[in-house]
């Protein structure tokens, strides 16, 4: 894999109420500290969605910032993204990672600790965990687990866990302290007033525990 950081790891999504677009949060993440971009969009056609990818990969090639795609693995490698995120139930973990070319990240979900001891198995590059805190960014998201199970998660596992659901800069210590190495955002940043400014708040949130 090539090295990452995944700490402050921000998910596009469009924000209509905000007049806000999958490329504007990848912007705002390359302008303000974002460390890893992720392109999710589960209601796009693949037709929209690898043209949406294509801008995205632009925007965050362009700064210098690993940009992974959701689930969609043809269209990730046709556009050649760094890396690929796939949900538990998309397909077995060992075969997606055939699919690859050698270098491309895979990242994998686990929801508890039982699913991630099953996916700890797997030769993915990190596991995103979750939820860890209610969200509203995902209408079928589980219960959270909260930060306790994220950090058995984290002692468990042989990969880098990123927390996911919920994170925003009043919590961030919190999934940091449970031994995270990266927290996935979507409404802390897609929906701040300054998405910039929530970005930079997060990094330094990050720097202050000692993550730089």
């Amino acid at each position: 894999m090539k090295d990452i950081d995944l700490r402050v790891y921000v998910i596009t999504t469009d924000v209509p109420r905000m007049g806000r677009t999958h490329e504007d949060v990848a912007r705002a993440a390359v302008a303000a500290g974002g460390t890893v971009i992720q392109f999710r969009d589960k209601l796009l056609s693949d037709e929209t969605f690898a043209t949406a990818a294509d801008r995205v990969l632009a925007i965050a090639s362009a700064g210098g910032v690993p940009c992974i795609v959701n689930d969609r693995i043809a269209i990730a490698v046709a556009a050649r993204a760094d890396g690929v995120h796939v949900g538990r139930s998309d397909a077995d973990p060992q075969q997606i990672r055939n699919r690859l070319p050698q270098g491309m990240i895979l990242g994998i979900s686990a929801r508890d600790y039982d699913e991630a001891m099953k996916m700890n198995q797997y030769g993915a590059d990190y596991l995103g965990v979750g939820p860890i805190f209610p969200t509203g960014s995902k209408a079928d998201a589980a219960p959270p687990i909260g930060t306790e199970e994220l950090a058995r998660i984290c002692r468990a596992v042989r990969m880098p866990v990123v927390a996911i659901g919920g994170i925003n800069r009043s919590n961030l210590q919190e999934v940091i302290e449970a031994g995270a190495s990266g927290a996935a955002v979507i409404a802390a940043v897609a929906e701040a007033p300054s998405m910039e400014l929530a970005l930079a708040e997060l990094r330094s949130i990050w720097e202050k525990c000692g993550r730089a």
